[in-house]
């Protein structure tokens, strides 16, 4: 690929480096100059324009990133649609995303022009959650380049949760208080829960090796976590003389991970045994809580494995490490898009802009359908009350249909009674009702950047020149401030008063700004899509 400025009579078929707006027109970085862009850069006296020019044997960004991700993508793992050069992998159900170092570390060794980043090895993942990203850097990558990189099987596996049976017992000591054992009970419990199992009812018995031998020869479950009564220092405490009365073995005492240092892992028959150290009657993130992952996911936990752990092992809450006190459930993100579409298009002088025809459908039908088929777990629709016109054009949609009483108050009418009811998700998208271009693609970006490690609270697209644009995500906890918006300004003071939260996504086209509320705009819009 040959890169860099030329002039404009060697520009067509070129892709355009930079973008450049003529006149009002945006030519995007990433276009293909066609003899009218160059017609349009030389009356506006352009003389030469930045471009790449592909060769022989060059494979084009998006094709190149669709290349490796299908050659990574493992069962369990989608593949989403290729953008800028980007192609993300998805897990489809919750478990552990294991990563070959190694075949990383080759791919992206191969050429420059080539990348991937994944999550780390063994990270546990939600059902939706991003895992990898492959990005190709300039507009192409050889081809050549590409099938040295072409990925061996296994560099990406992801291990779902299984549904084991599991059993807790709980060990009580003399004066150890029955709130105290219940509190640990129903801990551990909810753990399971974020792990996708329904454990059977705990059991408790007397912090005695007898007792809980007699409990552990009762049970037969996949899984049996023991919470002790009291903390085991050593293999022939209590609780692992238990284990070994009922034909248990301890394959590991100790862990070299803290909190977690006094967990152990034994094995009776088919039966994996964990006994939980102290720190386990906590919701916080312990060392426990990466042996029961891998267990769940049917990943070995060999005493080898548990001694592997040192390194990133050191989870104590220190000032430079903060651990949440509460741990939120592992699950799939939920978000609820919230199509804004009871405003009163006075400027479209009688007509409605949100009737008018976006490839042969309404648009609020267009956008709903956009928003129906985004990773959203619910679309919620604001349209004026009465407005029978647009509910009629949602029929048969699975939306939620909100009727707007005081929609002539203006966008935050809309945006308090869309906001009221998301229910139980995570997040809500709000997204205008007359802006034909959002696309799926860029909904489920919004919704990753949210749902990922470290995800951001509010998430919104902006443009490489810095404009920002719609739609735009919010975390739960700014829902409220969506409920009492007033005015006709919307959102726009929440972002600025979470400003801090705020986290800009770069999009390359202007969909995040193309809003038709004229005849005018809808006329130069199908001009420039039709031409």
């Amino acid at each position: 690929m040959k890169f860099g400025p030329v002039p404009l009579d060697q520009a067509h078929g070129a892709t355009l480096a930079h973008s450049i707006t003529v006149d009002g027109f945006r030519l995007r970085k990433g276009a293909v100059l066609s003899d009218d862009d160059v017609a349009m850069l030389r009356a506006a006296q352009f003389a030469e324009v930045t471009v790449a020019r592909f060769e022989p044997g060059d494979v084009a960004e998006d094709e190149a990133a669709r290349r490796l991700a299908t050659a990574l993508a493992a069962p369990g793992l989608r593949v989403a649609d290729p953008f800028t050069g980007r192609v993300n992998l998805f897990a489809e159900r919750a478990g552990l995303i294991a990563v070959d170092r190694g075949g990383v570390d080759a791919l992206n060794s191969v050429d420059e022009a080539i990348t991937l980043a994944t999550l780390p090895h063994l990270a546990r993942v939600a059902a939706g959650a991003m895992v990898a990203t492959v990005k190709i850097i300039p507009y192409a990558a050889p081809a050549t380049a590409l099938e040295r990189a072409n990925p061996a099987p296994g560099v990406l596996t992801l291990h779902p949760f299984r549904p084991l049976t599991c059993r807790i017992i709980l060990t009580q000591t003399p004066g150890l208080k029955d709130s105290v054992v219940a509190k640990g009970g129903q801990v551990t419990a909810e753990r399971l829960s974020a792990l996708g199992l329904s454990p059977a009812a705990s059991i408790v018995v007397p912090h005695d090796s007898a007792a809980l031998a007699d409990a552990l020869h009762a049970a037969h479950e996949d899984l049996i976590l023991i919470l002790g009564g009291s903390a085991t220092s050593d293999r022939r405490d209590t609780v692992p003389e238990g284990v070994r009365a009922a034909g248990g073995q301890i394959q590991r005492f100790g862990m070299p991970v803290d909190p977690g240092n006094l967990l152990f892992l034994a094995q009776k028959g088919a039966s994996h045994i964990v006994g939980l150290p102290g720190c386990a009657r906590s919701p916080a993130l312990n060392g426990a809580d990466w042996v029961l992952e891998r267990l769940v996911a049917g990943v070995e936990v060999t005493s080898a494995d548990i001694a592997a752990m040192g390194v990133g092992g050191l989870l104590k809450e220190i000032p430079t490490r903060p651990q949440p006190r509460q741990r939120r459930t592992q699950r799939a993100p939920r978000a609820a898009i919230l199509l804004l579409a009871a405003g009163q298009g006075r400027r479209m002088r009688g007509a409605d802009k949100l009737l008018e025809d976006v490839d042969g459908q309404p648009l609020i039908r267009h956008l709903a359908n956009r928003a129906l088929a985004s990773a959203a777990t619910s679309v919620i629709v604001a349209v004026p009350s009465g407005h029978t016109d647009r509910i009629a054009a949602l029929a048969g949609l699975p939306v939620t249909i909100v009727e707007v009483p005081d929609a002539v108050e203006g966008m935050s009418a809309s945006l308090r009674a869309a906001a009221q009811q998301i229910g139980d998700a995570d997040s809500a998208i709000v997204m205008l009702g007359d802006m034909p271009d959002i696309s799926t693609t860029l909904l489920d970006r919004l919704i990753a950047r949210a749902g990922a490690q470290g995800g951001a609270e509010i998430v919104r697209p902006v443009l490489r020149d810095g404009r920002a644009g719609h739609p735009v995500l919010f975390g739960k906890s700014h829902v409220p401030a969506l409920c009492a918006v007033t005015g006709d300004r919307g959102a726009r003071d929440v972002i600025a008063a979470a400003h801090d939260a705020l986290e800009l996504i770069e999009v390359e086209d202007d969909a995040p700004l193309t809003d038709l509320d004229t005849p005018e705009a809808w006329a130069d819009w199908r001009a420039r899509r039709n031409g």
